[in-house]
């Protein structure tokens, strides 16, 4: 790869998963755009949305951390989260100098764009959209879903999850992205409730299917109850093809490192074991599958290594581009 170009890289996506990726990505020579989910209603964000009418800012806090290049004790500054007050506890300090930039200018959008500035973001940082969605879950049982928070607890499997209102503008610098991307990236990050939302954007979903860059997806390392349970790795890219109603993904990266029995234990209090990573039945539906140690413990925490996969798309990226 030259000097003179470089490589594009859209991001989609929401949660740590999200935030953990973009940390890796962002020590490379990279023009990064993460496309955010904003269907989020719980928590310190979904407090803000219902009384501030905006955006949920969470997820976006959570990447312009990730990608910001400023003093640690600025970051931790921006994600602190109060415990204490009766009105502020269990907001974050990031969430509500995000409310108060989107009332000063009027604008998420471009409240978003200032923080970038000040929190010196390697990237951009996008919305999917510049207003409050919500999501819907229609079960397998035929019964009905509300909010992105609720989804995961109702104890019922997922036939299909939808947005509304029907009207859903993306960002026209998001379509852009999407289109001059050398690469796209889906994932990591909860099936139902942080990536999908994003590709059921009208145009979003239809642009990365159509888009002439690589698509990888970054399969979960354990299934979540109330989302994903038993889902095989097959399960995922299967469940993305149904709503997109199309075949869009070139390459799935998926861990082969066997997870610890003491961690594997903590993680069936929730219902939740390692994605089985059925190889056949990927490569059966075209994909090129990658297979690689991608795994960290954190407090016992599985999480992707940061690292280590941001060197592998990095290399995924080098080839295509040769």
């Amino acid at each position: 790869m030259g000097q003179e170009h470089i490589p594009k890289v859209v991001i989609i996506g929401g949660g740590t998963g999200l935030s953990v990726l973009l940390r890796g990505l962002k020590q490379f020579p990279l023009d990064i755009t993460a496309i955010v989910t904003v269907a989020d209603d719980g928590g310190s964000s979904g407090r803000l949305r219902d009384e501030l009418n905006i955006p949920p800012p969470g997820d976006i806090r959570n990447v312009l951390a990730a990608l910001s290049d400023v003093e640690p004790l600025v970051e931790e500054l921006f994600q602190h989260r109060f415990n204490k007050g009766n009105n502020l506890i269990g907001h974050s300090l990031g969430n509500l100098i995000l409310a108060a930039m989107t009332n000063i200018t009027g604008d998420f959008v471009h409240a978003i764009k200032e923080m970038s500035t000040v929190l010196n973001v390697r990237g951009r940082v996008l919305p999917a959209a510049n207003t409050s969605v919500i999501l819907h879950a229609e079960m397998e049982d035929g019964t009905f879903v509300s909010g992105e928070s609720k989804i995961p607890f109702s104890g019922k499997k997922i036939k299909r999850v939808f947005l509304s209102p029907d009207e859903i503008e993306p960002l026209p610098e998001t379509i852009d992205a999407i289109q001059e991307a050398d690469l796209i990236i889906i994932g990591p990050g909860s099936l139902y409730t942080s990536i999908l939302p994003n590709l059921l954007v009208p145009k979003i979903g239809e642009e990365v299917c159509k888009a002439k860059a690589k698509k990888v997806y970054i399969c979960n390392v354990m299934t979540q109850a109330g989302e994903t349970l038993n889902y095989s790795a097959s399960d995922h890219v299967r469940a993305l093809y149904d709503h997109m109603k199309c075949t869009f993904m070139d390459t799935i990266l998926v861990n082969k490192e066997e997870i610890p029995d003491h961690i594997k234990a903590l993680y069936e209090e929730e219902l939740a074991k390692p994605v089985h990573y059925d190889i056949e039945n990927l490569k059966a539906l075209g994909l090129q599958v990658i297979t690689d140690k991608i795994v960290s413990y954190e407090n016992n925490v599985i999480r992707h290594d940061t690292n280590k996969v941001a060197k592998l798309l990095y290399g995924i990226l080098q080839q295509e581009l040769t």
